[in-house]
């Protein structure tokens, strides 16, 4: 009887260890039950969704995933805004766009690659060869308050010219595609996979990249309504611990990661391999007050070009209470 008695109690006490172990960790998942929990995900592109599949990242999801696809942030944030979706990522730029605009959102992660991705690119054997070149001729930021937009105006403000310079042309991404292809426009601010594909196809030019100018913040928001549900906060933390991972992945996997994004943006490998520095120099951030001024900034910015007016307190629209591992 003794003996069982010992055995009982080391049970329990390893059973409650476990435990407790489980919850310092991952508090919000031990005390939530997500089975039933439905988390409605913004993807640009549809590019998260298959990285994390093809980093094995979708096979033990304890929640229920709805993915919705679109085009760019500006029509993320749109549906963020509407409630018809839960969260979705951006670059800050168009994030603050957004809350200026009346979403009600708050940004719970950040990753950053320093500026990496965003691009303004010329056909080639374009005689723009220099920022100052872009004086007098069409560019397309691709959609206004977009992440290319906040680098075009960066771009011209370091050459020394304004938006009255030039001729800005606010497109969608496919839309600015045909007319860059077309030749109707002569510099392209894009990002991500519409890069890889104008690279690949067009074989354009890069005229400049974002480090120095964009931050490379690519930040995950969600709704107001989504923080104040217990199931999906607990979701939300599992979620951004996945997308984490995915970018510890592409870094460490840079031959599967190759060929898994040669193949979603039909490309050949040879062009993603130029590119995937983007993606291997992605890091999580901590959401703090550094980042907070980080936001700020971009509000500032925006406004100094007429982009948006008025006053902002960016720190009101972060949420702090997903740990980062």
């Amino acid at each position: 009887m003794t003996h069982l008695s010992r055995r009982f109690f080391s049970t329990v006490l390893g059973g409650l260890a476990a435990a407790l172990s489980f919850g310092a960790f991952f508090p919000a998942l031990a005390a939530e039950d997500l089975s039933k929990v439905v988390l409605r995900v913004g993807d640009q592109t549809g590019a998260t969704r298959a990285k994390l599949e093809a980093a094995g990242l979708l096979k033990d999801v304890p929640y229920q995933i709805e993915w919705s696809v679109f085009p760019a942030a500006v029509n993320l944030h749109e549906a963020l805004k509407a409630d018809a979706v839960d969260i979705g990522q951006a670059a800050d730029s168009p994030t603050v766009s957004a809350i200026a605009g009346g979403s009600k959102i708050k940004v719970v992660a950040n990753f950053s690659n320093g500026g990496l991705g965003s691009t303004i690119l010329v056909p080639a054997n374009s005689p723009i060869k220099t920022l100052a070149d872009l004086k007098g001729k069409i560019i397309s930021p691709t959609t206004r308050g977009s992440v290319a937009h906040y680098l075009t105006l960066g771009a011209l403000k370091k050459a020394g010219l304004t938006a009255d310079d030039v001729k800005l042309a606010f497109l969608t991404p496919a839309d600015a595609s045909a007319a860059f292809q077309a030749g109707s426009i002569d510099a392209w601010g894009t990002w991500g996979v519409y890069k890889a594909r104008t690279i690949g196809t067009l074989k354009a030019t890069v005229l400049l990249d974002g480090p120095g100018i964009s931050t490379g913040n690519y930040v995950l928001s969600a709704t107001d309504a989504a923080l104040s549900d217990p199931g999906k906060i607990a979701a939300i933390t599992d979620y951004v611990n996945r997308l984490e991972k995915g970018y510890d992945w592409s870094l460490n996997n840079k031959d599967a990661y190759v060929t898994f994004y040669a193949g979603f943006a039909k490309q050949d490998k040879a062009t993603i391999e130029k590119i995937y520095q983007d993606e291997a120099a992605y890091k999580r951030q901590p959401i703090d007050d550094t980042f907070v001024a980080s936001l700020q900034n971009v509000f500032e910015t925006w406004k100094e070009a007429g982009v948006l007016k008025g006053s902002l307190k960016l720190g009101d629209y972060v949420y702090r209470d997903i740990p980062t591992n």
